[in-house]
């Protein structure tokens, strides 16, 4: 998809746009929902994974939500909440932004397969939370009891990797990330992984009040994460979901172009995503629906994240 084409459109009509993207992509959702639900005793738990930016949240809340639509009551839980507390030592490493936070041994893989193995057998558990503020795990007293015939979400970006979940057969595997390119006008395409970025420096800066350097000083990291163990896995998935939206960079664009041009000496990489910044029109957030992809970068959504 070309930024000319996309400037034409976004300036007749975004509202169409949007809607556009959001069938689009909510057909992926009912698409992978009902490939869920033809196998769902055999495969109660779903494991959704995608790199950094892909949208799993909203896809997996998405599909919970599709799921019970079509009678099938569905919990959703955040892999990122059985994440290993940190040590001292690795407390020390985080502040000099020297820890690999992208590593499969981030998460407590013998914690994990204990409450999947539980969640299997229809056992109640104590769900964790990760507390990220202080690298600790806390209990709050929120239970989980599966009950016969209902499912469980897992989401996370290692859920597909088999030496984390240790389960195979009694999963549903779901990969979601971004496929789509947009090229500029000059013919310079930019790569899904740079529609990701800016996903991520939006809602670092919007949602988790994280500076766009600290968002970009730790990219290099993060994609090499995705090369090293993310990517691997994700021919293990029963069905994958193209997140792209394509009105997404012009709604991204009135909270980033002018503070990315500005970091582009600083930062060169960061030029072909202000290339095409620059060549598309803004589109306003108050259009965005509530139950919108976006919402979880931009901020406002109905979901509870």
């Amino acid at each position: 998809m070309t930024t000319d084409q996309l400037s034409a459109l976004l300036t007749a009509d975004p509202k169409a746009v949007l809607e556009s993207d959001r069938r689009h992509y909510f057909k992926q959702i009912e698409q992978a929902a009902q490939v869920i639900a033809a196998n769902a005793e055999k495969r109660p738990i779903i494991l959704l994974a995608g790199p950094s930016g892909s949208g799993k949240t909203t896809t997996a809340l998405l599909i919970e939500r599709e799921l019970e639509r079509l009678g099938l009551q569905t919990h959703t839980l955040q892999m990122d909440d059985y994440f290993s507390p940190l040590t001292t030592e690795e407390l020390a490493l985080l502040k000099e932004n020297k820890l690999d936070l992208e590593k499969p041994t981030r998460v407590d893989i013998p914690f994990f397969q204990e409450h999947l193995d539980r969640i299997l057998a229809g056992e109640e558990i104590e769900l964790p939370r990760y507390d990220f503020k202080t690298s600790s795990r806390v209990f709050e007293g929120k239970t989980l009891h599966r009950k016969p015939h209902e499912l469980v979400i897992m989401e996370g970006i290692h859920a597909l990797n088999p030496n984390v979940t240790g389960h195979t057969d009694t999963t549903a595997r779901v990969y979601v990330s971004v496929r789509t390119r947009i090229t500029a006008h000059d013919g310079q395409t930019l790569h899904p992984s740079k529609i990701r970025l800016a996903r991520r420096l939006l809602r670092d800066r919007t949602c988790r009040g994280r500076k766009l350097t600290d968002t970009i000083s730790m990219r290099e990291r993060v994609d090499r994460g995705e090369q090293n163990y993310i990517m691997p896995f994700k021919g293990l998935a029963h069905c994958s979901i193209d997140s792209f939206y394509s009105s997404e960079m012009s709604v991204y664009r009135p909270y980033l172009y002018e503070d990315l041009k500005a970091l582009v000496p600083e930062y060169p990489d960061l030029a072909e995503l202000v290339h095409i910044l620059s060549e598309l029109p803004d589109v306003p957030s108050e259009i965005i629906p509530t139950d919108s992809l976006l919402r979880e970068f931009i901020g406002g959504s109905e979901l509870d994240y």
